[in-house]
């Protein structure tokens, strides 16, 4: 029996890996094809469109199983391991009982909206039901619950696990919805103790949801109703698209070809490779979207590079912690994406809007490494342009990347969601065909599933983070905490600076996918009272979550150079710290340089009332 069981768990997970890695070349090699066939022979293909939005929600939803079964799924910073030894079973136990739970309540919810579907069957390009498409959402967070049971600690653990799943099952029943509202808070208060300890974010978010919804007596079908809805827009699928070309040039040795590009041509320079630290940091966190990627992926060729050439062992992890989360204001940032699309504002603006602020942010870093070398008397190559140009033919096809992305969108030869099939099929060509460092066979599954497991493990959170969005609008939060702004908030220069604080607060304790799904219809509203432009707002709100990463004691960069490094947190944040200040010099910059005459007439003021 036990061999069976094991046979079968290696049979499902072939399975899982070969339809995950499948779903994301189709993904990006039926854009590329539609794209050759209109200017060839002036046809395409029918329904391409709803195939790639439908192929990203089988993406998502089997990535985020396979996020699941590899324990990936993006967590709160925990607290759970400074626990004494003899609470952590205790902490293990209600954790995955919590997962389990609302796992299977999402199951439920989804089979419920699945359900609702067949019964006005619609069908994809005239042939395939969409119910179909759609059944992978039921059956991953199904697939996910018994996961979290099976992943549990002992067999209290997975007994714990279990009792959830029929805690859920009860919650469900029509007998109980006369007591929704009265467990209502102490539910969510259980959620957020849960994701304070350890549980994953999706859960908490869903888990929230789920009882929102439940208590005013709404459907609770109405959370995979919002994801499904979410991961079906038109441009999503960029999402994927950009984080696998990402993953495919850190999985190469792209990175080497541009270190060894920028060295050459800034090498020279005071400070000259923790700019070129500060450059290639920013270019990756660029197409993957993620500083965790960055950081865990270039962290261990940078810091030995930095320590060796006479920069600090302290300043080489501040650089390389603050560095990794930079690029994200640059085209083809998933961030900006997202933002764009959840405030309704097109996402080339968005893009031309922070090229400044994001070039500013890099220039604060960069002028710190400066200085450092500068004080530390680093000493500096000379300049040899032999050797950058031998170094700029090695990384010619890596150089031309954001090339091809940006005229294929900004030249207007395709949309967003080909231009970010191109550069994942560019992307692989290089890496697969032209430096062949990806083998077809031995290396190019595992890179796919990687890709796929990274990118469900954002996307699991952006669903039911709709979820919860859609509650809040519906219950017109936004329009109270305008209504509250309006009344208590008379100033835009204070108002610009509780929304720094707030902002820096919400990088600093939720990933910035969750946090711009649930903070923008939020605070938009609020903003427009003010008469901030919207492009303006997104900037700010975007700079101000880069910070946030930094912050501590619980910022996502943080824990990941912790993690990367070797070195306790505490040490990593102190290392940080004047890299923080710098950026938030910047931040401050971004978020005011508007309205300098109007705080300076808000300063003025405000001393004058104060004598």
């Amino acid at each position: 029996m036990a061999d069976w069981l094991r046979k079968a768990g290696v049979w499902l997970r072939r399975g899982e890996n070969g339809l995950a890695a499948l779903a994301i070349l189709l993904m990006a090699v039926l854009p590329v094809l539609e794209i050759l066939l209109r200017a060839l022979l002036k046809t395409g293909i029918p329904g391409s469109t709803n195939y790639v939005q439908h192929l990203t929600l089988w993406v998502g939803f089997l990535g985020a199983m396979l996020a699941s079964r590899q324990k990936k799924h993006l967590a709160l910073a925990t607290g759970a391991d400074r626990l004494p030894a003899r609470a952590k079973p205790v902490v293990s136990a209600l954790t995955a009982a919590v997962s389990a739970g609302v796992a299977a309540a999402l199951a439920h919810a989804a089979w419920e909206f699945v359900k609702t579907e067949m019964e006005a069957p619609k069908k994809i390009a005239d042939w395939l039901p969409l119910h179909v498409a759609q059944i992978v959402m039921p059956a991953a967070f199904a697939v996910i619950a018994l996961r979290f049971v099976a992943q549990a600690p002992g067999w209290r653990g997975k007994v714990a696990a279990a009792l959830g799943i029929a805690v859920a099952g009860v919650l469900g029943r029509e007998y109980m919805e006369p007591y929704a509202a009265t467990l209502l808070w102490p539910g969510i208060g259980l959620l957020l103790a849960a994701a304070a300890l350890g549980a994953p974010i999706f859960v908490a978010m869903g888990g929230c949801a789920l009882l929102l919804f439940w208590s005013d007596g709404v459907l609770v079908n109405a959370v995979p109703l919002a994801g499904y809805q979410l991961v079906v827009e038109p441009t999503i699928p960029t999402i994927p698209l950009f984080t696998l070309a990402g993953v495919v040039l850190a999985e190469g040795k792209a990175s080497e070809r541009l270190l060894r590009l920028f060295r050459a041509l800034f090498g020279w320079m005071p400070g000259g490779l923790a700019i070129v630290a500060t450059l290639v940091c920013a270019f990756f966190t660029t197409f993957t979207g993620a500083s965790g990627v960055t950081i865990l992926a270039l962290g261990g060729l940078l810091l030995p590079m930095l320590v060796q050439s006479g920069y600090r062992e302290g300043f080489s992890v501040g650089l390389l912690t603050s560095s990794g989360s930079i690029g994200l204001l640059f085209p083809p940032s998933l961030p900006v994406i997202l933002y764009a699309i959840q405030a309704r504002i097109p996402i080339p603006d968005l893009f031309k809007a922070a090229a400044i602020p994001g070039a500013l942010l890099v220039l604060a870093v960069a002028a710190f490494g400066v200085f450092e070398a500068r004080r530390s008397r680093v000493p500096r190559p000379p300049l040899d342009l032999p050797e950058a140009g031998r170094a700029l033919w090695a990384a010619k096809w890596e150089v031309l990347l954001p090339v091809v992305a940006l005229v294929a969108l900004f030249g207007g030869f395709c949309g967003l969601v080909e231009a970010a099939a191109i550069t994942a099929v560019y992307a692989l060509v290089v890496q697969v065909a032209i430096h062949r460092e990806i083998h077809p066979v031995r290396d190019l599954p595992r890179v796919l599933v990687t890709s796929v497991t990274l990118i469900g493990g954002v996307l699991a959170i952006l669903v039911v983070a709709m979820g919860l969005t859609n509650y809040l609008v519906d219950a017109q939060v936004p329009m109270q905490m305008t209504e509250w702004v309006k009344e208590h908030i008379h100033s835009k220069i204070v108002f610009l600076l509780a929304l720094n604080l707030l902002l820096i607060a919400v990088g600093a304790l939720m990933d910035i996918y969750s946090a711009i799904m649930v903070v923008v219809p939020l605070m938009i509203p609020a903003a427009e009272a003010f008469g901030i432009p919207p492009l303006h707002l997104g900037v700010i709100f975007l700079a101000n979550l880069e910070l946030g990463y930094l912050v501590p004691p619980v910022g996502e960069n943080l824990f990941l150079s912790s993690y990367r490094f070797n070195q306790p947190i505490l040490r990593v944040a102190r290392h940080t710290l004047p890299f923080m200040i710098a950026i938030l010099v910047a931040v401050l910059v971004i978020t005011y340089y508007p309205y300098v005459p109007e705080a300076m007439r808000w300063l003025l003021d405000t001393v004058k009332g104060a004598k």
